[in-house]
């Protein structure tokens, strides 16, 4: 594990995160990261810091509720939400994080189209990362 920081558009949202640095992303296709170009980065949220601009972030939720999508009010950038499969974690999207520390991903497609058959136990058994 080594340490990655990113953060949003403007700066503002700043977090730190231990992962590999090769990185198991996963691409869903979901109405809402298709259309955000999300890549998944799970973690437990033990590995996870913000750092800064915890002000500046607006929540959305949808459908059950249960996913909190964190956007920055003045960017509008989402570069991590805690997701409905791994309530106990963090999804960062490592299109998010600063250069220098990913030496590649390997990206998984997930079906999020079809979510329930997806997570048939309504969330996920492990973490990827």
């Amino acid at each position: 594990m080594i340490e990655h920081r990113g953060g949003c558009h403007y700066g503002r949202v700043r977090f730190r995160v231990l992962a590999p640095a090769r990185l198991p992303v996963h691409e869903c296709n979901c109405s809402i990261c298709a259309k955000a170009g999300y890549l998944h980065l799970i973690v437990p949220r033990e590995r996870f810091t913000l750092e800064a601009g915890e002000d500046a972030l607006v929540d959305y939720t949808f459908n059950t509720g249960t996913a909190h999508h964190y956007f920055c009010g003045h960017c509008g950038i989402k570069s991590f939400y805690r997701p409905r499969s791994h309530p106990d974690g963090i999804s960062v999207n490592a299109r998010c994080l600063d250069a220098g520390t990913v030496e590649g991903m390997d990206i998984t497609p997930m079906d999020g189209h079809n979510w329930e058959q997806q997570y048939p136990a309504g969330r996920a058994k492990h973490f990827p990362a």
